[in-house]
């Protein structure tokens, strides 16, 4: 049987010797091993977005400009306003470029690494077994959104945040077409690249390093992380069970389709949850 390629898009720096000897006896890694490689993965993962991100941004700020005869370099007090609905499409655009950015950023340094074995690298071969059985697997995506929903309403309402059903409404600014694209992004898009870099690239180096338990945990709270804004750590708290569950199904079943359908499915029921309308 021919061996997997290196299962790494970037490379880390060499394990040290207690994690070799912990792979070599099955112990578990040293507190010391976990946070060297939460630090170095967290780096990774910072530096990915961080790229896609600023990229996203400069790409759609100067091409907008340039496709409407603007000069992107103008002060922005001498720039024209530009409508609430261009204005709405220039921050979904970045949005829908940062995801194919981030995506290209994985896959492309996965190629630079392991060339044609990239699939593998990322959990994307079909040719390996799958570790869990359909039934249980469709199991979980249909029991997954009640207790998504009950954890996220739970940490909103102990947090001070006010979540009600059907209680938020889009941007009016947003046209039917844009309504799509937001839904295409949230439920397709973000899963895929975030899924990539998360429990493809980052989940196998930790597996490498610290096992099955130990990337779960590690990429968990990388996930987590990333997530929070201001300081506020109300969102990346709700989002540990889904973190945890998607390190879990890449553990247990050694593909990625399963995390990306079960990130997509969580978005998707977050924002039927939100939006849809329960009465008055």
């Amino acid at each position: 049987m021919k061996p997997d390629p290196a299962p790494l898009a970037i490379d880390p720096p060499p394990p040290s010797a207690e994690a070799a000897a912990a792979r070599e006896t099955g112990s578990r890694p040293s507190p010391g091993e976990i946070l060297r490689t939460l630090l170095w993965l967290s780096i990774q993962a910072v530096a990915c977005l961080a790229v896609a991100g600023l990229a996203a941004v400069v790409l759609v700020r100067v091409g907008a400009d340039l496709y409407e005869g603007l000069d992107p370099f103008v002060a922005s007090a001498r720039r024209p306003f530009p409508g609430s609905t261009r204005l709405a499409a220039r921050g979904l655009s970045v949005d829908v470029l940062r995801q194919v950015l981030l995506a290209g950023i994985v896959v492309g340094l996965a190629v630079w690494r392991v060339g044609g074995g990239w699939r593998s690298a990322l959990a994307l071969d079909r040719m390996r077994p799958n570790g869990m059985r359909p039934a249980r697997l469709l199991a979980i995506l249909l029991v997954w959104p009640v207790l998504h929903i009950l954890w996220v309403s739970g940490t909103a309402a102990i947090s001070g945040a006010n979540l009600p059903p059907g209680g938020t409404r889009l941007s009016p600014a947003l046209t039917p077409s844009l309504v799509a694209l937001w839904l295409l992004t949230v439920v397709v898009l973000t899963p895929a690249a975030e899924e990539l870099l998360m429990r493809g690239a980052l989940f196998a180096q930790a597996l490498r390093r610290l096992g099955g338990p130990g990337a779960v945990l590690v990429t968990a709270a990388i996930f987590a992380g990333v997530h929070a804004v201001s300081f506020n750590l109300t969102q990346p708290l709700s989002l540990v069970p889904l973190a945890l569950a998607l390190g879990w199904l890449r553990w247990r079943t050694g593909r990625l389709w399963p995390c990306i359908c079960l990130h997509g499915w969580s978005n998707l029921v977050s924002i039927a949850y939100l939006l849809w309308p329960l009465g008055t």
